[in-house]
């Protein structure tokens, strides 16, 4: 894993998460790179997202739609890394870069002191089941403790099994509260009691 943007702070690597950019491998070996969303990366989303199935969009935004809203777009593309972040899962480069998934973490409550942030995944259905979910959440709990959260919050379907399968896997300290076909799932970013 190659992280760019990075500077060391009491010891520790910190990375901007603006400018956050990761390379790393898929489970069958494909390269990919996950990145911080960017304002020019709109028409690559909208693309992504038409190629979505119905099945996955209902998952995710728990409904069909036939397409990103712009103010939806606009709430991607203009995280400002500080109280909402917007990571994107490309493959190929430059030119030819296409979205194949994405992540977001967006801050609910900024002026708690506890606070905490909602964050929601996509994956394109050829992608699925090779780690993605699994290594976005790393990144989002990288960056969330960096700027202070104190959990991620997150409401899934409870027929969503391989979503609550990440939760679960995440290690994290997690509680969950199901309510009619959904499951409200909290994740602690706080060190564990010794």
């Amino acid at each position: 894993m190659q992280i760019t943007s990075a500077w060391r702070s009491r010891g520790r690597v910190v990375v901007d998460p603006k400018h956050y950019a990761v390379e790393e491998t898929l489970k069958n070996g494909t390269a990919v790179t996950i990145r911080a969303a960017r304002p020019g990366d709109g028409d690559k989303i909208r693309e992504a997202f038409r190629n979505l199935e119905a099945e996955t969009i209902y998952t995710r935004f728990f409904g069909y739609k036939t397409e990103v809203t712009d103010a939806e777009l606009a709430r991607i593309t203009g995280s400002d890394f500080d109280q909402d972040v917007a990571l994107l899962v490309t493959v190929g480069s430059n030119g030819t870069e296409t979205v194949i998934g994405g992540a977001s973490c967006f801050a609910t409550d900024a002026a708690a002191p506890d606070r905490s942030a909602e964050i929601a995944f996509t994956v394109e259905e050829d992608y699925q089941g090779l780690g993605i979910t699994s290594s976005l959440l790393r990144h989002l709990v990288r960056i969330a403790r960096d700027k202070g959260l104190h959990r991620l919050e997150a409401d899934v379907l409870a027929r969503n099994l391989p979503m609550l399968s990440v939760f679960r896997r995440s290690g994290l300290p997690m509680t969950l509260r199901h309510e009619n076909d959904t499951v409200h799932v909290t994740l602690s970013l706080l060190p564990l009691a010794e």
